[in-house]
Formats: structure tokens, C-alpha cells, sequence
């Protein structure tokens, strides 16, 4: 660990005691921290007023048994959370996430992550985050539904418009939004913007389908631009091959890069000629299929089993949008050794503090996935707005402030780092902007 401050390598001791076995919560939180360091040094403030000590414990923490009955007329348990970590500057934001491998240690990092990610947006929202160790996969829209249903009528309980606003993640859809929107409507009989990537005939917003892949490449965009590069004609590789990874596909070939690679949690496909991106749409938003199908229908394109020889291909800028620390030290390596100039996060945390070090340490172009992914919330932000006015943009507008969120994003994080003499770590940069928004907003509330 890289601390030095003692009241900071104290602090974080504690969080490491008091939340055991939750290694990805410690990851973030130390990683936060470390960039501290220098704020604290100048704010002694946030140490005197509790604020730190505030920040890294979360608000309110909700957990309960979820039954639903399968299509067999078996009952089946999982269990549901939800964090509200961080209300300071507006209601808690942040998505449900589905998946065998949730659990109070995921959310809990996820929803600390949020805080920063949120405040960066310049838009008021605080931090959260929630979810369920269901798995969506295999199961029928009847069983999905079920299980939405019971999700739903414990969370309805803790959440509203002006209180927490749920969105999805992986695992929940708009398939997943429509049905828990439905039980929340039917329950609380209200019309309201309880929830966030609704469909467009309910209140959703236009781009919000699109809006974390786009702003991940506005946000590299600007990080590129920034040091004299752009996409243009750029070899790029992107993991995943969810919501995510499909619209940075469009929107980096859109900016004159040639995505090269996708994967899933089976393995990867290289397409020397670029990604057929209408394929990929096909086999996962409509058939719902692996991607190793691709190579049925490209015959010049190639299939590997296992995700993480995804990043030993060659590439001028490498975007991760698959799942936490799926980089670690050995892939960054490869990655550096193949020529990559710019490495920016459309996942949470998909890079190990170790795979960053040598990003950093090599002069690569890093960006946080908190500042870099934060366009899928920023774009949540704008379809509340809509939801409060009874309105709705065209794509084009929403595009349009999403592009620019996204690029100030990026000249705040700059700009905060060289404030505090680290130019060009957009990892503190990012930390810090996030940080100090929401710190001041908890000193003005006083001990609360």
C-alpha cells in the first residue's frame, strides 16, 4: 500500500476490520485514499469534521430474502441488497446488478464507487447500488418476471423519485426495468421516476440504451485529443459484448478506430477486419447466444476459449467493459509490450491496482472506470429530469449533453490532478474532483 499519511493508513485499516471478506470494497476504498493523500494534507477540515471517516461507511444498508416460484412450482431464495452509501448532494443513484456472483462486498464497492462517479457527473445525485445473486440466464421471461415481482415488492419499500433511483446493470435489462417498474407502479400506485432505463413508451430516455459505450469513447476521446492522439484509424479492443461493449463498438468505429475484438465469459473472437457489429447485436440482444457463434457466419474471424488472452492482441487502445479486475498485472504487461497508448474503463474497477501501476509507470493513457463509464448514469440523471418536467429530448439533445459531461468530466479530473501536483494520473484526478464536491456538500450538513 502506498499510503503514507498515518491518520489515512489508520482509517483504512479499520475498513479492512470492520468489512472482512470484502476484498473488491477494500480495493476501492484504498485506491480513493491514496489519492487523498495531498487534499487532506491542504483540507485538515475533512479529518476534523469526520468527513472521511463518513465517507467510506455507507448510509444505510438493506438486505432481505427474495422467493419466487421457477416454472417447475418450485420455490427458489435469493437474496436482494441494496446500499444507499452517499446522499449528500442529491438522491442515492445506482444499478441493480443480477448475477450468482453478487454480495454485500460487490455492492458495497459498487455504491462507493458511485459516490465519486455521481459527483463528477456535475449533476445532483449520490451514491448506491443494489442488487441479487439471481441469475437471469436460462431462466423464461415468466421466471424473470417472478422473480422481478418479489425483488420489488421489498425494495418499493426503500426507494422513490426524491429518495433512491435504481437503474440496471449487468444482468437487468430493459426486459428486467419494465417488470419491476410495473410492480412499483402496482404497489405504490404512483406514476413516478422511481427507476431509471425505462422503455421509451413509460418515460424512458432516447440514448439512454447507448449512453455508457458513447461516453466512454467521448471520455477517451478527450483523453486523446488532450495529448495530441485521436481514434482515427486506431486498432482498438474491447472485452465484453453486453450494452456496454456493443455501443463503444459503434461509437469508437464512428471516431475512426477499427474494433478488432469482443468477448464473453466463455472467451473471445478476433475479427481482423473489424467487428461485424450487426452480427453481434443479433446473436446477443436478439438470439441471446455466445459469442463464439460469430465464427459461424465470418469464416476469417477466430474464436479462443478463456477471456484473458483478449488483451495479448495487438492494439492501439484497449477499452474494458466486462467485469472487475479482468486486467491484472500480467495483461497490462502484454498489452504495454504490444504498443497500447490509451486504456480507458467501461466496467467497474476491470483493471487490478497492479495492472494500473504499470499502465501509469509506462506513460499509457489511463482512464478510472469512475470517470470514465460514468455516462450510463449521467444519462440516468437527464431521464429524471425528463421524468420530473412530464418531457422528453431527442436523441440528439441527449446525445449531445452526454457529450458534454463527458468531456468535462475528463477536463475536471485533468485539472484536479494538476492542482494537487499529479499531472496527468487521471486516477487521482478523478478521485479527487469526485471527492471534494461531496465532501463540502457534508460539511454544510454538519454531523449527519
Amino acid at each position: 500500500m502506498n499510503l503514507k499519511n498515518q491518520y489515512l493508513i489508520d482509517l483504512y485499516d479499520r475498513v479492512v476490520k470492520r468489512n472482512q471478506g470484502e476484498p473488491e470494497f477494500h480495493q476501492a476504498v484504498r485506491e480513493v485514499l491514496e489519492s487523498l493523500e495531498p487534499v487532506i494534507e491542504r483540507h485538515p477540515e475533512y479529518i476534523e469534521r469526520g468527513v472521511i471517516d463518513s465517507i467510506v461507511e455507507p448510509e444505510r444498508i438493506i438486505k432481505f430474502r427474495v422467493p419466487w416460484v421457477d416454472d417447475n412450482g418450485k420455490v427458489q431464495i435469493n437474496r436482494g441488497f441494496r446500499i444507499q452509501f452517499n446522499s449528500a448532494i442529491g438522491p442515492y443513484k445506482g444499478g441493480l446488478r443480477f448475477h450468482p456472483s453478487v454480495y454485500e462486498g460487490i455492492i458495497k464497492f459498487l455504491g462507493f464507487e458511485q459516490i465519486f462517479k455521481n459527483s463528477l457527473t456535475g449533476l445532483p445525485i449520490g451514491g448506491g447500488k443494489g442488487g441479487s445473486d439471481f441469475d437471469p440466464k436460462g431462466k423464461s421471461d415468466m421466471e424473470v418476471m417472478r422473480f422481478c415481482q418479489s425483488f420489488m415488492t421489498e425494495l418499493s419499500k426503500h426507494i422513490g423519485a426524491d429518495t433512491d433511483v435504481p437503474a440496471g446493470d449487468i444482468g437487468v435489462g430493459g426486459r428486467e426495468i419494465g417488470f419491476m417498474y410495473g410492480q412499483y407502479k402496482r404497489l405504490r400506485n404512483e406514476f413516478t421516476g422511481v427507476l431509471t432505463g425505462k422503455g421509451l413508451t413509460y418515460g424512458g430516455s432516447l440514448a439512454r440504451t447507448e449512453a455508457t459505450g458513447y461516453g466512454l469513447c467521448y471520455f477517451t476521446d478527450a483523453m486523446l485529443k488532450d495529448n495530441g492522439k485521436s481514434f482515427e484509424g486506431k486498432t482498438v479492443v474491447i472485452s465484453g459484448s453486453g450494452n456496454v461493449a456493443i455501443y463503444a463498438t459503434q461509437k469508437a468505429t464512428q471516431l475512426g478506430g477499427k474494433v478488432v475484438a469482443l468477448s464473453d465469459s466463455n472467451g473471445y473472437i478476433y475479427d481482423k477486419n473489424g467487428i461485424d457489429l450487426d452480427c453481434v447485436k443479433q446473436l446477443k440482444e436478439v438470439e441471446r447466444k455466445r459469442i463464439k457463434e460469430y465464427v459461424t457466419t465470418h469464416p476469417d474471424a477466430e474464436y479462443h476459449e478463456g477471456c484473458s488472452g483478449i488483451w495479448t492482441i495487438k492494439c492501439d487502445i484497449a477499452l474494458p467493459c466486462a467485469t472487475q479486475n479482468e486486467i491484472n498485472e500480467e495483461s497490462a504487461k502484454a498489452l504495454v509490450a504490444n504498443g497500447v497508448e490509451a486504456v480507458a474503463e467501461g466496467a467497474n474497477m476491470p483493471s487490478t491496482p497492479e495492472a494500473i501501476e504499470v499502465f501509469q509507470s509506462n506513460g499509457v493513457l489511463f482512464g478510472p472506470a469512475k470517470a470514465a463509464n460514468a455516462g450510463g448514469v449521467a444519462t440516468s440523471a437527464l431521464e429524471m429530469s425528463q421524468n420530473s418536467m412530464r418531457y422528453s429530448w431527442t436523441f440528439d439533445e441527449v446525445d449531445a449533453k452526454l457529450k458534454g459531461i463527458m468531456e468535462n468530466i475528463y477536463a475536471n479530473a485533468a485539472a484536479a490532478a494538476k492542482e494537487y501536483g499529479l499531472e496527468g494520473n487521471i486516477v487521482a484526478g478523478a478521485n479527487i474532483a469526485g471527492f471534494l464536491k461531496v465532501a463540502d456538500a457534508m460539511l454544510a450538513h454538519g454531523v449527519v
